[in-house]
């Protein structure tokens, strides 16, 4: 099993199974001098794993601390360009619900898919194919997030839920979340703000999801998990400051990696980039006067417009008995968006850094 490394040149390596001791990460390739914000890196964690935020009664009530544990790769505070190591201990693992009798093969998840290709797997909890590995993605983006506060100009990266279940941000709802959260006085407040909690707003609604009717949205996920029932819904990530020219035509363009990042996360269906164009005309698909239409990238490259895409989650596969018997999210898209937003990251930062060698530097004579 070879494939637990994403990135070119800002590696990560994923590491630990869902009931295991611990997981984590090790990050290969960030440059030495980078400032490393602890509280930042736990407040990422702490927006991914249940049991915080005012998606506490909507998500899986498995509670884990999620302290990381930086073992390499950092001193006084700044990384050294070597490995950076970071473990994070499994606490809360509830084992006993996947031994013995209580083995099953779970309809809509990994486990009979697994067994069938390796033969011998941790059935506890889902093993490698839990959702609980996004704490590694989610520590190697602070990182690349940390990494991209150190350019003249930091790419903003935000994200909400337009859509859960049959719910869905109206446009005006999406505009004005959007314009909120890319406000230039909010991004400079966020980045001298060393929680970073001002650039997280998106966390005060309910299910991450910017709308007053976030709390009838809690509702229903609260009425799901009663019942054993689950949602798939979408997730908009918009991101602004991005410099033109990253993206690494033909196999690498920038459209291609950030979709392989976002589909590569658990319960992901679909990945949509600028303006839904399947339905429209030439005509009326390149008459925009904004572009956006093109969700900031052409060719495989980054035009300096807004960055934006969408990403598609199907319902969560725990469901009836099982979802009722387990400890489970009635809907994945509140808890992916920390982890949407790193992978994000994690891409910026690899063609940021892959970017330096396109071309030889101008010389004046």
């Amino acid at each position: 099993m070879s494939a637990n490394s994403f990135g070119q040149n800002f590696k990560i390596h994923s590491f630990g199974e869902s009931h295991g001791p611990a997981l984590g990460v090790v990050i290969d390739g960030c440059p030495a001098g980078v400032p490393v914000n602890l509280e930042f890196l736990n407040l990422q964690l702490q927006r991914r794993r249940p049991g915080t935020w005012d998606t506490r009664q909507v998500v899986s009530p498995r509670q884990e601390a999620d302290v990381p544990e930086i073992l390499s790769g950092v001193y006084e505070r700044k990384t050294l360009g070597t490995p950076i190591a970071v473990l994070v201990r499994n606490q809360d693992a509830r084992s006993q619900d996947y031994l013995g009798e209580n083995v099953i093969q779970r309809k809509g998840h990994a486990d009979q898919a697994w067994l069938d290709k390796f033969g011998h797997v941790d059935p506890r909890g889902g093993g490698r194919s839990s959702g609980r590995e996004t704490l590694a993605r989610v520590i190697g983006g602070a990182f690349a997030s940390l990494f991209l506060k150190t350019l003249p100009v930091e790419p903003q990266i935000r994200a909400c839920a337009i859509q859960i279940g049959e719910e869905k941000l109206t446009d005006q709802e999406k505009i004005e979340f959007f314009e909120k959260a890319l406000m230039p006085e909010k991004t400079e407040m966020a980045r001298n703000n060393q929680s970073g909690a001002i650039s997280n707003f998106v966390d005060s609604y309910s299910a991450r999801f910017p709308s007053l009717r976030h709390q009838e949205v809690r509702e229903l996920l609260q009425a799901a998990q009663a019942k054993g029932e689950s949602f798939g819904g979408r997730v908009e990530l918009r991101v602004r400051g991005l410099r033109p020219g990253l993206g690494q035509p033909v196999f690498h363009k920038l459209k291609s990696d950030l979709a392989m990042a976002m589909l590569s996360v658990g319960a992901t269906s679909s990945f949509e980039l600028g303006e839904s164009a399947t339905e429209l005309s030439g005509t009326e698909f390149h008459a925009g006067g904004n572009r956006t239409q093109y969700g900031g990238i052409l060719g495989g490259i980054s035009t300096g417009e807004d960055l934006i895409f969408r990403v598609g989650f199907k319902p969560t596969s725990s469901i009836l008995d099982v979802a009722k018997k387990g400890r489970h999210d009635p809907c994945i898209v509140p808890r992916a968006i920390p982890v949407l937003e790193a992978m994000t990251a994690l891409v910026l930062a690899d063609h940021e850094l892959w970017s330096r060698r396109d071309r030889i530097p101008h010389q004046s004579t």
